[in-house]
């Protein structure tokens, strides 16, 4: 089973991608949904909210980094996971949508980051919300152990963020 890092500790990665085609209306397969938990394209949530409701397993809604926070809007509270991919690793989007996710919209379930991030990116994005880390198969349980450590690059953090609300300044009066 593919491992990622959920909750500072290397865990089974039991959610599975679904990608269909760009067409949201498109029905999703036709062949049966896999079982366990899904995670859908934010356009196929859309469309099909209801339907997906009515699965037995957890479903969860990936976003891309050109859909925005807003988009999702309220049902965020209604998911368990939400997923936001990185096209590239210098691409920022996802860290301000997934800031938004969870100080405006309060979701609290899993924020999980999934494509192209890399390592050194971690410790930034734990502040801005997320709290898995999905790499694909690039990196082995050894790689992970590594990339774990990067979480904690830095002991302290002198903005605000999602993790720590207060600035460093109002912490040391």
């Amino acid at each position: 089973m593919p491992k990622l890092i959920k909750d500072g500790a290397i865990a089974d990665n039991t959610w599975q991608f679904i990608d269909t085609a760009e067409d949201a209306n498109t029905p999703l397969p036709t062949a049966p949904l896999p079982t366990g938990n899904i995670i859908v394209p934010l356009a196929v949530w859309q469309a099909q909210k209801e339907t997906l409701k009515g699965r037995r397993n957890e479903i969860g809604v990936w976003l891309n980094s050109t859909e925005l926070a807003d988009t999702l809007g309220s049902d965020a509270a209604e998911l368990p996971l939400i997923a936001l991919r990185f096209p590239v690793f210098m691409d920022g989007r996802g860290f301000s949508t997934a800031r938004l996710l969870r100080e405006r919209y309060g979701f609290t379930g899993e924020l999980r980051a999934c494509g192209y991030f890399i390592r050194d990116q971690l410790f930034y994005l734990k502040r801005c919300g997320f709290n898995a880390f999905d790499f694909g198969e690039q990196y082995d349980e050894n790689e992970l152990e590594k990339a774990m450590q990067s979480l904690n690059d830095f002991s302290d953090g002198y903005q605000t963020s999602v993790d720590q609300p207060v600035p460093l300044f109002r912490r040391r009066a």
